[in-house]
């Protein structure tokens, strides 16, 4: 018998060398690791860490039973009874799912398997004494430069690089990226840094040692985000920016880059995002000139300080940007590049990798509001594009803290230590809630985004023809005069006048484009863009009141929810009681429900949403007043938090003209001696948009 159980055996999962005494192999390693998952289970939801190794271990029960049913060599006693013993993993592995029932759909035959938890398979492989076949690792990506079937190089940037044949690389830092020899060289590290996110913590901000905030000439800048470029002009040059929506990322991105002089800059962010991210370059970094890329770029300045290009489209530039010598990369939205087998996420890192290997110690930043501890596995990319680690594991600078912490996984103190050590590679959360202080309690943050394609043409076109119109009335009644004033330059008295004719045809015609008109068609386009941004929202802070004032754009952006699996409920005007106050419930009281999509008119007065801190207006209220409502219903007693409203405004439409008209009236019923809402109704927003649309058009072709 003591012989026996030496004895080895020897047998083959599929092409796969598998060497085994009687008590080791895969089953002990897959019996350890259930009973982990069962522990988990049984304290509440599974953790990311957790879940992977759910799903690695249904894997491995499936090949190992296939295994056995396939061994023509093993007798059938033992393979009854390692068949049972695979039951009985099999059953633990159902008791966890019936406590946390969202497991189930890790064993779709359509679930992802994640890079963590592909990692997590070949480590039980290794450890149960099993030769890890290639094609046990999963395929290789695809990199970007043969992925792409579109490569273009647009003409300015060939100029540019005629003008600059000679962009040096700079390794002047090399010594930096050096690696202490040391104890943790030949350690698994990856999986144990993840792990610190996940198991350590306690409640402790997730955020690197600041330097106290710097003034910045020319500047107003609030305290937290002063510190962050106080931390690029100190020397830190990368930073994954996790702050929550609203406390200003995209200020401290291009302040950052002017403190590090890391011009050019790279900015890859959202289709819906592009328009704000030139609006806020030009208010913030004004002595730097900003192109956004568009299509193939046969508009884009190759010559530019800050270039703006959209993840949909990086597919087609991605060859020229990577030689383009940019000293700096955003990353807005940084979880969208989680996915490592996505095109979008091949570029992104493709373009980090050549940056760093051109440029000594480059900015780079990773922005995104979603929170830290929401899925471990997201890290994986963004860490890399940061070039804290590689596929493998830590690079120099990061591993170097690893060793100087003078510990290892294992040893007491190596989790805390280490969830520190990344940390300090330049991590930075701060909520809402932690600098309220620095913020107004409510804000109205503008959005601006580009109607693109055929219909963001046709919008444009009808206010191009709808100004002719205004024009060709202006001159009529000019030639029409019948007394000898003359007015130099333009009439405004006349301007006026017809803009009150238009105003008034509105009223009667039944077609035609008009300012109402024309509004509700930006409404519908921006409809799309408006819906993208609240789900993101709803994945960074948690729950969003969306508004629209028309049923076709609450219909579209519910379409977009729907498609993307996120739960939501409705406001309308056609609703009975009993179904309006069941969506107020579940919004309120479901930690499910993510957005509640409220018409203006139906539910912009009489309700409390405060268990929201944002609202999206997708489409602009004709008044100050109907706007401060719908804000208002998250705005009220009750609320904890600073509250902030985004309107998403149709850059280069008169959808701007209107929100600052709607603000010049706010402006003006907040100085009323009499406390009223309003001193303008919505036709007197409509007239001025005219007035606006006219004088433009006159100052446009000389005043005449």
């Amino acid at each position: 018998m003591a012989q026996r159980s030496r004895r080895t055996s020897t047998a083959r999962r599929g092409g796969t060398k598998v060497i085994r005494k009687d008590n080791e192999g895969i089953i002990p390693v897959l019996a350890r690791s259930v009973r982990e998952v069962e522990q988990a289970a049984e304290r509440g939801k599974v953790a990311p860490h957790g879940r992977a190794t759910f799903q690695v271990v249904a894997l491995l029960v499936r090949d190992e039973r296939q295994r056995l049913d396939a061994d023509t060599e093993l007798g059938e006693g033992r393979k009854a009874e390692q068949l049972k013993r695979l039951d009985g993993i099999a059953t633990i592995l159902a008791r966890a799912a019936a406590r946390d029932t969202s497991l189930l759909q890790l064993l779709a035959e359509d679930a992802e398997v994640s890079e963590g938890a592909r990692a997590l398979k070949r480590q039980m492989l290794k450890s149960a004494g099993i030769e890890i076949p290639e094609e046990v690792e999963g395929p290789k990506p695809e990199t970007a430069a043969t992925t792409s079937s579109r490569r273009t190089t647009p003409q300015s940037v060939i100029s540019r690089q005629l003008a600059n044949p000679f962009l040096k690389p700079d390794f002047s830092a090399a010594e930096e990226h050096r690696v202490q020899s040391g104890r943790l060289a030949n350690w698994e590290l990856l999986e144990p840094l993840f792990k610190s996110f996940e198991y350590v913590g306690g409640g402790a901000s997730a955020c690197m040692r600041m330097p106290d905030s710097v003034p910045v000439p020319g500047v107003a800048l609030m305290a937290h985000q002063a510190q962050l470029v106080a931390a690029a002009a100190a020397g830190h040059r990368t930073f994954l920016l996790a702050d929550e929506p609203g406390l200003g990322k995209t200020a401290q991105a291009l302040l950052a880059a002017q403190a590090a002089h890391a011009w050019p800059l790279l900015c890859v962010v959202p289709n819906v995002v592009k328009a704000n991210w030139a609006h806020e370059a030009s208010l913030w970094t004004p002595n730097r000139s900003v192109t956004v890329i568009h299509g193939d770029g046969e508009e884009v300045d190759g010559f530019a300080d800050i270039i703006v290009v959209n993840y949909e489209v990086l597919d087609r530039h991605v060859e020229w940007l990577g030689n383009h010598g940019f000293r700096g990369m955003v990353v807005d939205e940084a979880h969208f590049i989680k996915n490592k087998s996505s095109q979008r996420s091949q570029h992104v890192l493709e373009l980090s990798e050549r940056l760093r290997t051109r440029v000594a110690r480059p900015l780079l930043m990773a922005l995104t509001g979603t929170p830290l501890i929401n899925d471990i596995e997201d890290f994986r990319a963004i860490w890399q594009f940061l070039g804290w680690i590689d596929d493998h594991k830590p690079l120099p600078a990061l591993m170097n803290k690893l060793e100087d912490t003078g510990l290892m996984p294992g040893e007491p103190g190596f989790y805390p230590n280490a969830r520190r050590s990344v940390i300090e590679m330049g991590i930075v959360r701060r909520r809402k809630i932690d600098v309220a202080a620095d913020i107004p309690a409510r804000r109205v943050a503008d959005l601006p985004v580009e109607l693109e394609g055929a219909e963001g043409r046709s919008i444009r076109d009808a206010e191009r023809n709808l100004s002719r119109r205004l024009v060709s009335r202006y001159d009529a009644a000019l030639e029409a005069r019948t007394t000898k004033v003359v007015v130099d330059g333009i009439d405004l008295d006349l301007v006026r006048r017809v803009a009150k004719w238009e105003r008034e045809d509105m009223e009667s015609a039944k077609d035609g484009e008009n300012v109402f008109s024309m509004m509700r068609r930006i409404g519908q386009a921006k409809a799309g863009l408006a819906a993208d941004y609240t789900a993101q929202l709803a994945r960074s802070v948690g729950k969003v009141v969306f508004f629209a004032k028309h049923i076709d754009v609450m219909d579209e952006a519910q379409a977009s929810f729907e498609k993307r699996g996120i739960s939501f409920v409705s406001i309308r005007g056609d609703q009975s009681a009993k179904a309006r106050a069941a969506a107020i419930e579940s919004f309120t009281k479901d930690p499910e429900t993510s957005i509640i999509v409220c018409s203006l008119s139906a539910a912009g007065v009489g309700l409390n949403l405060q268990v929201a801190s944002n609202v999206v207006l997708a489409e602009l209220s004709w008044t100050d007043a109907e706007q401060t409502q719908a804000i208002d219903r998250i705005h009220r007693i009750g609320q904890s938090e600073p509250v902030t409203a985004w309107r998403i405004i149709a850059a280069q439409t008169i959808d701007s003209k209107i929100a600052e008209l709607i603000d010049s009236k706010a402006g003006l019923a907040a100085r009323a001696l009499d406390g009223a809402d309003e001193i303008a109704s919505s036709v007197d927003v409509q007239l001025e948009a005219l007035v606006g649309l006219l004088t433009d058009a006159l100052e446009a072709r000389g005043g005449r």
